[in-house]
């Protein structure tokens, strides 16, 4: 359902300039609108996953991922109280509710979540880039020691090292490349909500139906999920 919003906010940029399609246009507002609503009911269950994901965050070895993850989650746990009393104003249960300061609260907690996940991503990236430099240093080591392979090899530039680094550390741990393109797709729509980045619904709407295509392949596969050390 998720990516059926997100994709029909991306068809809707793309044509709302061409003359003649009004009324597609109208018809993906109304299907966005439909599905956005009903998604509301799925995320009530959401807190209480929220909270089992906090609780298991606390039992990471890592220092790092653990503090990262716990506070993700309770800021999760916090963005759903939030959307849910949101959904209880939008149903017309209450009527003493700012909207948009709940909004705005909804917003920031939702950033601060993906911008935890997104520093333990990083942590995950420079252990697997040591890793790999690490393993890569061996097998120089156990070579013979040719020296003018060992001359190319320090000329390379810096900046195409550290790429190569990056790009072999991520083809070898799939789930956590699948896990930072799906957080850095989903920052974009708080930066947006926040103003700290404005963007347009095509690159929200993109950046939405990535991340939830990266959300559908981590529950059909579940070993493309990256786990928690």
């Amino acid at each position: 359902m998720r990516a059926t919003q997100y994709t029909c906010m991306l068809l809707r940029y793309l044509l709302e300039p061409k003359a003649g399609k009004e009324k597609v246009v109208m018809k993906l507002k109304e299907l966005e609108s439909s599905v956005s609503t009903g998604r509301k009911w799925f995320r009530l269950g959401n807190v209480v996953h929220a909270v089992q994901a906090t609780q298991q965050s606390t039992h990471a070895t890592d220092l790092v991922p653990r503090v990262c993850l716990t506070f993700a989650n309770l800021n999760r746990v916090v963005y759903f109280i939030c959307d849910t009393v949101l959904w209880v104003r939008s149903v017309g249960l209450t009527s003493g509710i700012n909207q948009e300061k709940w909004r705005m609260w909804a917003a920031r907690h939702y950033y601060y979540s993906v911008l935890l996940s997104l520093v333990r991503d990083l942590y995950e990236i420079s252990l697997q880039m040591e890793q790999v430099a690490h393993d890569r240093a061996k097998r120089e080591k156990s070579l013979s020691q040719d020296p003018l392979g060992y001359s190319v090899a320090k000329e390379e530039r810096e900046w195409l090292q550290s790429f190569l680094l990056l790009f072999r550390s991520l083809r070898k741990h799939p789930p956590l490349l699948l896990d930072t393109v799906k957080n850095l797709c989903d920052i974009l729509n708080s930066l947006d909500q926040l103003g700290i980045y404005k963007s347009n619904p095509g690159v929200i709407g993109l950046g939405g139906l990535v991340s939830s295509i990266a959300g559908i392949i981590t529950v059909a596969c579940p070993h493309m999920k990256l786990k928690t050390n």
